[in-house]
């Protein structure tokens, strides 16, 4: 009997070696669950970027305001949605807020800024917005082979003949009047800034070397199509076509 009891006993121990066992598989169970959950986190961020990167190449682009030239439609710092289907895909329309590559020269040379690997990056895939100095953005005026002038003698702008109330506009000042009279060519448009009297767009660049005011089609990336920052200014950008509905085509 008490051999049988020893016996037992020497039993009763492996339990407690089989639960050290049991404990080290628990740690390998973990050390599994912490890899796999690595994997998971490491796909999603993948699909992630190449969704961000698809996106940012065929659908829409983030790009960041610099300035004070589109008030009150955009301000400083906000950022915005570029549709890139337009004008690959669908013609830009008067009244559409274009941005488009500075081929021209139009802004003024900038000491270039230390490189920043990580940001660089971000902006490639589209995870940050584009703060290049190499885009422009203003609103489409007159598109090819319209007649531009500035201005009729109530001071509006027309085109094709057609007088333009225009409530994009900045309000807080009235835009000085800069003449000009210009049919646009073939494959070019000619932009302005809502904020007129902080705009250097078409009607300056074109005074001082006349026909380089246009801006290629070409050049043009897309049309701003949404405010995506700050979150108490998300809103779509208005075209405003009433305000180029009555205008005729070019003759």
């Amino acid at each position: 009997m008490r051999s049988r009891h020893a016996g037992s006993d020497a039993a009763g121990a492996v339990p407690e070696r089989a639960g050290t066992g049991v404990g080290g598989h628990d740690d390998d169970a973990k050390r599994g669950g912490l890899m796999a959950w690595i994997r998971e986190v490491a796909i999603i961020l993948g699909v992630a970027i190449v969704l961000s990167f698809l996106i940012k190449t065929f659908l829409f682009k983030a790009f960041y305001i610099p300035s004070e030239s589109m008030v009150p439609t955009l301000e400083e710092n906000d950022r915005i949605f570029v549709n890139l289907f337009v004008p690959r895909n669908f013609a830009l329309q008067r009244g559409n807020v274009a941005v488009f590559k500075d081929t021209k020269g139009w802004l003024p040379a900038v000491p270039s800024a230390p490189a920043n690997p990580l940001t660089d990056a971000l902006e490639f895939v589209g995870l940050l917005p584009d703060t290049s100095q190499q885009h422009l953005i203003k609103r489409v005026i007159g598109l090819p082979g319209d007649h531009v002038v500035c201005c009729d003698t109530s001071q509006h702008i027309a085109v094709n003949g057609q007088a333009l109330t225009e409530p994009y506009v900045n309000p807080a000042e009235v835009p000085r009047v800069v003449p000009f009279d210009v049919t646009v060519p073939a494959g070019h448009i000619w932009v302005m800034g809502d904020n007129r009297n902080h705009s250097s767009d078409s009607r300056y660049h074109d005074a001082a070397q006349p026909g380089s005011g246009f801006v290629s089609i070409a050049d043009v990336e897309g049309q701003a199509a949404v405010i995506a920052w700050p979150l108490n200014r998300i809103h779509a950008l208005d075209s405003y076509p009433d305000t180029f509905k009555d205008v005729p085509a070019p003759k």
